[in-house]
């Protein structure tokens, strides 16, 4: 979330950036809520140095005096009381408020409501041509019984699957590939839970519960399970405060992802491009405060996305996101999408990977700080995140991509050694 001070110094500038992200919220309540809790505060503190005193004087007061002193201690306590449960009420509807506040915006995002107003920033390869009708990754799939979507709507409903024969190790090899090229620019590999606290996911920018929630809950417990490892990786250091010199910490994390996609049935959704559950390989890093080192790392997380899919010879393009497609943490947000032969009407981009700088948004949520020598006191971290591989849809750009007049598709050439073969069919 961003500072009390900053929201309310920079009340015309949140106005706007809530405009320009489509988000509807009291910010105008925050000065005023403030001002209430330190009148609280005042009160309290003035009716508990008054209760001090009434105690002092009860033991030293003569028997006629003492009946008055103990009823207005009584009263005191009372009055506390419902000062201190006002005061509760009244942090908490600055916190509901400050929840709900979008992270500020890099000047130079998009500006934006509708994803149409996302700008490609590069592209790398050109979109496949075929000499022939390509197949979308359904029909190829299942003509190489690489897939059985049946089985999984049987065993755990729509949007459940079994990868099948050559998929299963297709999908070893992207992970394994993912995380060598992570290993190699030095990130330190993990394994994360599936399962987080809900005060995790909200600090990471999810809603765990309630009607608006994407996300799978574990009833009777505050666990969920978790939607990407960007939600466990950042949580890794909740409430911790880290040495400066120490950054910038880059993990990374493999994981099963659960999301629930609700209202995503449709054609552009159709097989395994929007499912329930997939496995995924994710960046994270923690930074120093300061925009010049998170940008540069940011730019650091889009170039390895961009190696790993013109490794892989993915025709793909960069998308620098509008504001109205950011979500709450992000600052900025870069999307890869790749070239998909069989998705719509004759081929279209699909998101592939996405990066975004959260700067301190999800930091402040979580706790997250630094300390340093050169100055007073602890700071929140800068926290960054991208998509290294989401297996499902990195498949869906293989084999549509690589599909031959014969109805066979080339391995990647990188991924062969893995597979241990050069072709499936």
């Amino acid at each position: 979330m961003l500072d009390i001070q900053f929201v309310c110094d920079n009340l015309d500038a949140v106005r706007e950036n809530c405009r320009n992200r489509g988000v509807e919220v009291e910010v105008d309540r925050v000065p005023e809520l403030r001002e209430k809790r330190s009148e609280l505060i005042t009160k309290g503190d003035e009716l508990r140095r008054e209760q001090k005193e009434v105690s002092k004087g009860t033991g030293k007061a003569s028997p006629e005096e003492r009946p008055k002193l103990i009823e207005r201690g009584k009263q005191l306590r009372e009055e506390v009381a419902a000062i201190e449960a006002e005061q509760q009420a009244v942090e908490q509807a600055i916190d509901d408020v400050l929840a709900n506040v979008p992270n500020m915006t890099h000047p130079d995002a998009p500006v934006a409501l509708e994803e149409e107003g996302s700008v490609t920033v590069r592209t790398f390869g050109e979109p496949t041509s075929f000499d022939f009708e390509p197949l979308d990754h359904v029909a190829l799939m299942e003509k190489h019984d690489l897939l059985d979507l049946e089985a999984g709507s049987r065993v755990a409903g729509h949007g459940f699957y079994y990868l099948k024969n050559e998929a299963v190790l297709l999908e070893q090899a992207l992970v394994f590939h993912a995380l060598a090229k992570l290993r190699e620019k030095g990130f330190v590999l993990h394994t994360t839970p599936d399962l987080a606290r809900d005060e995790v996911l909200q600090g990471i920018g999810f809603i765990p519960r309630g009607p608006e929630a994407q996300i799978y809950s574990v009833e009777n417990t505050d666990l969920s399970l978790v939607a990407t490892a960007e939600i466990t990786l950042g949580g890794m250091l909740k409430d911790q405060v880290v040495q400066a010199d120490d950054l910038p910490i880059g993990v990374a994390g493999l994981s099963h992802c659960f999301r629930t996609e609700a209202g995503a049935h449709g054609r552009a959704g159709r097989g395994i491009y929007r499912v329930h559950q997939f496995t995924k390989v994710e960046i994270f890093g923690f930074t120093v405060p300061d925009l010049e080192v998170s940008n540069a790392f940011h730019e650091k997380i889009v170039g390895i996305e961009e190696e790993l899919f013109q490794g892989l010879g993915v025709p793909y393009r960069v998308i620098d996101t509008c504001t109205g497609d950011l979500g709450g943490p992000a600052y900025r947000k870069f999307d890869l999408e790749a070239w998909m032969p069989g998705r719509g009407d004759g081929g279209s981009y699909g998101e592939i990977t996405s990066a975004s700088n959260c700067t301190d948004y999800q930091a402040r949520r979580l706790g997250i700080r630094c300390k340093s020598s050169e100055w007073k006191g602890t700071r929140f971290v800068h926290t960054l995140n991208g998509t290294a591989v989401a297996c499902t849809r990195a498949l869906i750009a293989i084999l549509e991509n690589n599909q031959q007049a014969d109805g066979s598709v080339v391995v990647p050439e990188v991924l062969r050694p893995l597979v241990g073969f050069d072709r499936i069919g």
